[in-house]
Parts: C-alpha cells; structure tokens; sequence
C-alpha cells in the first residue's frame, strides 16, 4: 500500500488536543495496515509550546520541507491562532502548501489559517461554535455554517471545535480506508463512529451568560432542580419577587435567552443526560424532564439537538427506539 504522507500544521498557543486527537486516528489506520507516514510542520523547527503548555517538537520547519506531495494537509487551531494568521510566511507556505495535497482540512479554529490563506473563498466551512460569527465577519467570502461538527467542501475539509477533530480524521480515514477501519478506530477511542446532532447540543446551554444578579441566579438553579414543575413565566417571576414584565426583559438580558428558550434548553439537556445514563422509557424521562408528552418531548430534543431522543441513545447503548 502507498504511503499516505499528513502534515500537521502548528504554531506558538495551538490547542494540544486539536493535534494529538486526529493524530492519533492516523496513527491507530497506520497500525492497523501501515499506509500513513506523520508529520508535523512549524514555522522553525524549534520546539512548539501549546496553550496548555506542552511543548511539541516539529518534524520540521517550512524551511526545510522537503516540498514534495502532501496526501493531507491539517491545520490546528488554538488561542494562537490570531497571531499564526499575522505570520506571513507561515500562511503563504500554507497556501503553496495545498496545491501541493490532495486535500486539505482544518480542525477547528485552524479554519481562520486556511481562510487566511484564501483557500476557504467561496467555500463552505465551519470552526469552533464560539467562532462561527467572527469568521463569517472576518471573511465574507467563506460560508459558515455553524452547526454541523464537519464539514467537506471539495477537497478541503473543516470541523467544529476541539474534539470534533477526531469526528474529522474518522471521516478522512473512511474515505481512504473504509467504514469498518473507522469504525474500529473508534471503538478502540471509545468515540462515535458519527456524532449525533451538531454542535447545538453542547452549546445551547453554555451559550447562556451567567446572570450578575444573584436572583436570576437562583431561579436559574431553581429551574434546574424542579424541571418537572410549572415553569411558566409567572411561576419564575414570583419567584424572583418582580413583576411578570420586568422579569421577561431583565432575564433576556442578562442570559440571551427568553424564559421559555432557556426552560426548554434546560430541559433539554435533563432528558440528554438521562438518555446517556439511564434505561428510563420515554414517557418516564419525558415526565421528569418536564416535557409532559413523548411528544413534546421529541419536538424539543429535535429541534436543539437535531436529532430524536431514540436515535440520540442509540449511540450510547443499543437499548432501541423511544
């Protein structure tokens, strides 16, 4: 089998995990059958420290690659990023770098680079969820979209945040190897072989902003402990001694979200937990979580997280359908 040569792309405050995830995808495809060759490219070949603080060592510098065919080409992202994008010699090697490779990704914010680099124009791409706006803003010639965990665009490839690196390199070794060789990996890395829903799932809730006012703070923690009570406005305004109106407007904005939309995030991510972590029927779950109905139930969980209830615990034990 010809070997697949990847190149990693990092620089000073990249994410360790951005790297070492879908590194490790490539190196468990490699033990399996060899047919991929590793390695990681910096501006210089000294030592590169990531934000965690661990300290990786390049294969090597733009300086010294060899120049030669790259199968894929994979940019990190990280805290760093920023000042990685005013390297001029770094994205220009990027940008000849991916004429050279048969494809190209971006694991999250590693999407800023190659759209620095030109390489996302008229393209679809998707980062971090916390970065989506900022690089639709940024880059008016990218179409970002913010909820799918990966997305191919051609020959190049982006994902979501941090750990959906892995969700990416799966998806590459599929292409390259099959679906049982990803499979495989995964269950070894006790991952999905395909993630349910889309980054919604893990940002509804902490797209919250905390509230300054100790009050809203306490309903928030009120609502977490009784999601199978009335929740209504004029239960949650009562409870924090102000009137129906004032608690609307002033709960919006400290928190970004209406009563309802966070009551219904909240309850959202109950039934999410309880569906990883119990064998709770439908109609039990639905009834804790405060949903009333199966119904209504699956309505919600749909609609944030983008998927049905069943097919979001299928995926974490094989206990069928609600």
């Amino acid at each position: 089998m010809t070997s697949r040569r990847i190149v990693f792309v990092i620089f000073p405050g990249f994410q360790i995990l951005d790297l070492t995830g879908p590194h490790e995808v490539f190196a468990q495809a490699d033990r399996m059958a060899s047919g991929y060759r590793l390695e990681i490219v910096a501006s210089t070949g000294d030592p590169v420290r990531s934000s965690g603080g661990l300290t990786i060592t390049p294969t090597s510098g733009i300086d010294t690659d060899d120049g030669g065919p790259i199968d894929t080409l994979v940019t990190v992202g990280g805290p760093g990023r920023t000042q990685a994008c005013a390297d001029r010699r770094l994205i220009d090697w990027l940008g000849a770098a991916a004429a050279r490779s048969r494809r190209t990704a971006a694991v999250c914010s590693g999407a800023f680079l190659l759209a620095e680099a030109g390489l996302l124009d008229g393209r679809r791409a998707v980062t971090h969820w916390a970065s989506c706006a900022e690089l639709a803003e940024r880059y008016p010639a990218v179409t970002v979209e913010s909820d799918p965990i990966f997305v191919s665009d051609g020959a190049v490839w982006t994902s979501a945040g941090v750990t959906a690196g892995i969700d990416l390199a799966l998806a590459l070794v599929e292409a390259d190897r099959g679906a049982e060789t990803s499979r495989t990996i995964a269950r070894r890395l006790v991952m999905f072989v395909q993630r349910p829903g889309g980054q919604a799932q893990f940002s509804t809730q902490l797209a919250a902003q905390r509230p300054t006012r100790t009050v809203l703070r306490d309903v928030q923690t009120w609502i977490a402990e009784h999601l199978a009570e009335d929740l209504s406005v004029p239960v949650l305004a009562a409870r924090a001694g102000i009137s129906e109106r004032h608690f609307t407007r002033v709960f919006a904005a400290q928190t970004g979200q209406t009563p309802a939309a966070y009551v219904e995030a909240a309850r959202v991510e109950a039934a999410r937990r309880l569906l990883e972590s119990t064998d709770g029927t439908g109609e039990t779950i639905a009834r804790r979580c405060g949903f009333g109905t199966v119904e209504t139930m699956h309505r919600c969980f749909k609609r944030t997280v983008g998927v049905t209830p069943g097919r979001y615990r299928q995926h974490f034990a094989d206990r069928g359908e609600l």
